[in-house]
Formats: C-alpha cells, structure tokens, sequence
C-alpha cells in the first residue's frame, strides 16, 4: 500500500509540472520506480528532450520539485 501512495504522489508531482513544461511544446512521462533503490526514471518528452536546457530543466526543476514534494525518493534519472 505504501508503493501505491508514493507513485500517486509522484504521479501527482509530474502533472504540477507538466502546464509549465507543454508552454515551450515539451513534457515528462513517468518510466518506472524502482522500490528497492528508491529510484526513479522520466523521460522527457516534446520539445524538452531536444532542447539544448533539457539538462538544467531537468536537474533544476523537475528533480528539485519532485525531490521536494516525495521525499521518499532518492534518486531521479532520466532515460531517452
């Protein structure tokens, strides 16, 4: 039950993200959580994974601000 609260969450943290993300044509999909490592992989998506800032989105905001709001994740990677 734990695992269903923590990928609500998450679930929850990418859909704050995503108005300001589709703005500039791009996105983020959830790929999977990794319980064990408790970690967790996006791939961006649109306009984003091509875009020259992807990284700095990415590691700025989107992990900042999922970091922030799910704790219980650790790590955040992204996977094209």
């Amino acid at each position: 039950m734990e695992n269903n609260d923590i990928l609500e969450r998450i679930q929850s943290a990418i859909n704050d993200l995503l108005p300001y993300l589709k703005e500039d044509g791009g996105g983020i999909e959830f790929v999977r959580f990794e319980d064990e490592t408790k970690t967790l992989e996006l791939r961006m998506t649109g306009a984003c994974k091509n875009c020259p800032m992807h990284l700095m989105t990415f590691r700025a905001g989107i992990e900042r601000y999922i970091l922030h709001k799910v704790p219980e994740v650790r790590r955040i990677e992204e996977v094209r």
